[in-house]
C-alpha cells in the first residue's frame, strides 16, 4: 500500500511515506523537533517526502497518524493536518493509539525476534503524571491489555512479563515502585505506524476524513488559580 504516516504526540516529530512499486516497498523518513515546532514544520516535511517519493496525495491508500494520548498541541496539529490532507485527496485516515505505536517501536528495537511479548508503554504526560497502556503481541498482531490511563509514577504497576518502555523523565523513574524495573527508551515513530497499518486497515480501522479526531486521556491541561491556591494551602 501507499501510505503517509506521522506522529507528533511527543517532543519528536516523525514522518514517513511508504510506496509500493513493481512489487517492492520503498520508504522515506524524516525525524525532527516536535512540540512547539510541529505546526510550522509538519506540512513542509510531509510535502518534501511526498516529492522524494514521487507520489501525489490522491495516490495514497490511507493517511496514518498518532491520535493520542500525548501532547495536546501535537495531537491537534496531527488531526488537523490528517483531516485536511485526507479531505482534499479523498482518501481515508487511520487513527492509531500513540501508546500502541510506542509499544510496537519498543518491540522492534528490543525484542525483534520474539514471537510474542507484552509491553507496558509509558509516555511522559507532564504535570507529574504518565500515560500508561498495556499491549500483548502474538502471531504478528497486537491486543490491548490495559486501556490508556493517567498515573503518577508511584502508581504504576507491571508484572514480570512486561517489557516496560517509553520516555519517562529521570525524576519519574526514581519514583517508580521498587522491583518493576527501569523502562527502556522508546518513542512512537512513523515507521512503527507503517508496520501497524496493514493489520489495522484489514481490521476495518480506516475512517472518513472528518473522523480524524484525537484521544484525550486528560481533559484538563492546566490547573485553575483556585486549584493551585488550594494545593499550596494544603502543604
Amino acid at each position: 500500500m501507499n501510505l503517509l504516516a506521522f506522529d507528533t504526540s511527543t517532543e519528536r516529530m516523525s514522518v514517513a511515506v511508504q510506496v509500493l512499486r513493481d512489487g517492492s516497498i520503498t520508504c522515506w523518513q524524516h525525524e525532527g523537533e516536535g512540540g512547539a515546532q510541529t505546526s510550522a514544520h509538519l506540512i513542509p516535511s510531509i510535502q518534501a517526502l511526498m516529492v522524494q517519493a514521487g507520489l501525489g496525495f490522491e495516490q495514497l491508500d490511507a493517511i496514518v497518524f498518532g491520535c493520542g494520548p500525548g501532547s495536546f498541541t501535537g495531537l491537534r496539529t496531527a488531526c488537523a493536518v490528517a483531516q485536511g490532507l485526507a479531505w482534499g485527496a479523498e482518501v481515508p485516515v487511520l487513527p492509531v493509539d500513540t501508546l500502541l505505536t510506542l509499544a510496537e517501536q519498543a518491540r522492534f528495537d528490543h525484542a525483534p525476534e520474539a514471537l510474542s511479548c507484552r509491553v507496558l508503554a509509558l509516555l511522559d504526560a507532564r504535570m507529574d503524571e504518565l500515560y500508561v497502556g498495556g499491549y500483548a503481541f502474538s502471531q504478528g498482531l497486537w491486543q490491548q491489555t490495559r486501556a490508556p490511563a493517567l498515573f503518577r509514577p508511584e502508581q504504576v504497576s507491571a508484572d514480570t512479563h512486561h517489557l516496560m518502555a517509553g520516555n519517562v523523565p529521570d525524576a519519574s523513574i526514581t519514583r517508580l515502585p521498587a522491583g518493576i524495573g527501569r523502562p527502556v527508551p522508546a518513542l512512537p515513530t512513523a515507521s512503527a505506524l507503517l508496520r501497524l497499518a496493514p493489520a489495522l486497515l484489514a481490521a476495518g480501522g480506516a475512517r472518513a476524513a472528518e473522523q480524524a479526531l484525537p484521544i484525550y486521556v486528560r481533559d484538563q491541561v492546566a490547573k485553575t488559580t483556585l486549584e493551585r491556591a488550594a494545593e499550596k494551602a494544603a502543604l
